[in-house]
């Protein structure tokens, strides 16, 4: 039977939710219009009041934020609360221009932790279970975020961070962990390193994983379900918003259930920034209507997803998000091709190889060229070169079917890509563009 942690919200009448985010929405508005001089700026160069948003209809009216502005605004053009009211940042783990610095007050942080029960609990979590937190802890809001949940929820917290594999392994296995938190590439690397210590997955105690930060397939998923012996769930978050628990995957995991109450999804194109009718896919724009610290209005996450509200058989309500199929900023565009790293993975997991690789893009003589390096599996290394051939040109013509275009593809041997125990590094483009 499904559980939720805030039942009356979780499963609320599309009525409900739409009078909370009218008026939560008219309410921010006015709070970011007599608080934070730079949207209020921007607003009023579009010609644009308080007054003009009476609900959730008018929203398309306002103007979108972009991480350019919160890196122009760095750090404290966005705040909307007077200094003294916030208790802690964080920070993204961008590597260009400014950090993105995001600030909360208590209220802001008791919420997020909310967020973040709401998905422990969806994932089957309760008061009896130990969950183990293998997001990194500080800047990053992966580890504070479930933390903060995992405590709402009543579990049993081992607030592990990430790395340090092999204690990760025994405090799974001598404090019997149920609930495992962390990137999917790291899960995929502990239940591989729990592979070849002989532990199989009637073994191991965990029966849930909570998974984000990077972009997964659900080939990956159904790798680290097999390997872990359990059941992988979604989280989705930004640190601009409030991070992990911006939208979370329910028993069904066909898309993550947004937490409307707290913030107001739609889908543009990422060209033109028009709205887009439900259903299409395009970019994800996110509006906060509950945050008091850092509240961004219409903020473009550059991530290309489809919502729907089909009814859901968990019984939530609120509208779903769909696994983002890559990002508008970082897709990868070679030879005038849009390629997303999800798509590569997703070929290569169906071939039955591991979700170790590494793409490379480079260009030649004016050509853009699209190399990538795939792990064998240790069970099926061989270093007979014309086998390596034969199964390197299964892999091209598998790539060119789904891409459109023509990949070098070179085998290497099982473990020799370097591990990631927090994103993993897939996409090195070394254009000059």
């Amino acid at each position: 039977m499904e559980r939720y942690y805030q039942p009356e919200i979780e499963t609320a009448s599309r009525e409900q939710i739409k009078a909370w985010q009218d008026e939560r929405l008219v309410k921010q508005v006015q709070h970011v219009w007599n608080n934070v001089p730079y949207y209020r700026k921007k607003m009023e160069e579009k010609g644009l009041t308080p007054a003009d948003i009476r609900s959730t209809e008018d929203l398309h009216k306002l103007p979108f934020l972009s991480k350019d502005d919160l890196r122009l605004a760095y750090p404290y053009g966005l705040l909307a609360v007077p200094l003294k009211d916030c208790v802690r940042i964080q920070s993204t783990s961008g590597t260009t221009g400014k950090r993105v610095v995001a600030f909360y007050t208590q209220a802001d942080i008791d919420l997020w932790d909310e967020c973040c029960a709401r998905a422990i609990v969806a994932a089957g979590g309760t008061n009896e279970d130990v969950c183990q937190v293998s997001y990194g802890y500080g800047l990053f809001t992966g580890g504070p975020g479930l933390n903060g949940g995992s405590h709402k929820v009543g579990c049993l917290t081992i607030p592990t961070s990430s790395g340090n594999t092999e204690r990760q392994i025994m405090f799974i296995m001598d404090l019997h962990a149920t609930i495992l938190c962390c990137t999917p590439s790291y899960a995929a690397y502990i239940g591989e390193s729990m592979k070849e210590m002989g532990l199989t997955p009637d073994q191991i105690p965990l029966k849930a994983g909570i998974f984000g930060a990077e972009a997964w397939s659900e080939e990956m998923r159904q790798d680290i379900q097999n390997t872990l012996g359990i059941k992988a769930y979604d989280i989705y978050g930004l640190t601009e918003l409030s991070g992990p628990g911006v939208s979370f995957e329910c028993s069904a995991q066909t898309g993550m259930h947004i937490n409307e109450d707290h913030f107001i999804a739609e889908i543009i194109d990422p060209d033109t920034g028009e709205v887009l009718p439900e259903g299409s896919q395009g970019e994800l724009v996110f509006t906060s209507i509950t945050k008091q610290a850092f509240p961004l209005l219409r903020y473009r996450t550059r991530d290309i997803c489809t919502l729907t509200r089909e009814p859901c058989p968990c019984g939530r309500t609120h509208v779903k998000m769909t696994k983002p199929q890559g990002r508008s900023d970082d897709m990868l565009i070679i030879r005038g091709v849009n390629v997303f790293p999800s798509q590569i993975e997703t070929v290569l997991l169906n071939k039955g190889y591991p979700a170790n690789y590494q793409i490379i893009v480079d260009r030649v003589n004016h050509t853009d060229t699209l190399d990538i390096q795939v792990e064998m599996p240790p069970e099926a290394y061989t270093d007979d070169a014309d086998e390596i051939a034969r199964r390197q040109k299964k892999l091209v013509d598998a790539l060119r079917s789904m891409l459109g275009l023509t990949a070098k593809v070179t085998l290497v041997a099982p473990k020799s890509i370097v591990r990631s125990e927090g994103k993993a590094v897939r996409v090195i483009d070394k254009r000059k563009i």
